[in-house]
């Protein structure tokens, strides 16, 4: 099998809900990287040149387009709104909260373009356990 290491990316238009008032829209990019097939990002434009990220499973974001998923930091669940589908994604920290909608159907788009890359189970493959061992037992190279 051969493994794309091409960077995946999408251009999303968020809506951050704001309890009580009218949702605000948020430009962010999701990105996934074959280097690290477990993870996907996803960067929150906060200003001119601000970007808050946010790494976390590629499967919870699989999962939580169909059914709600997620302990703690990370949750998100499917919902409907006037506007059509949307996928929640609700993020915690010790700094606040935030509680996203994102258009499902381009967060579908962007999974399946990731499993185009990397397919569900063929994770490992895309991974040198070798390397990466080897950085968690010498620490890497001595400066």
């Amino acid at each position: 099998m051969t493994i794309r290491h091409d960077t995946i990316t999408a251009e999303l238009a968020l809506r951050l809900v704001v309890p009580g008032g009218a949702p605000v829209p948020v430009a962010a990019t999701m990105r996934y990287e074959p280097a690290d097939p477990y993870a996907v990002s996803i960067g929150f434009r906060t200003g001119a040149d601000e970007v808050v990220e946010w790494t976390f499973a590629r499967q919870l974001l699989s999962d939580g387009v169909r059914r709600p998923s997620g302990d703690g930091d990370v949750q998100v669940w499917p919902a409907a709104q006037s506007g059509g589908r949307v996928v929640c994604l609700s993020l915690s920290s010790p700094s606040g909260h935030a509680l996203f909608e994102m258009p499902r159907s381009e967060v579908l788009s962007f999974l399946r373009r990731t499993y185009s890359a990397v397919p569900l189970g063929a994770e490992g493959d895309a991974v040198d356990l070798d390397a990466e061992l080897a950085l968690l037992i010498w620490g890497g190279p001595e400066t």
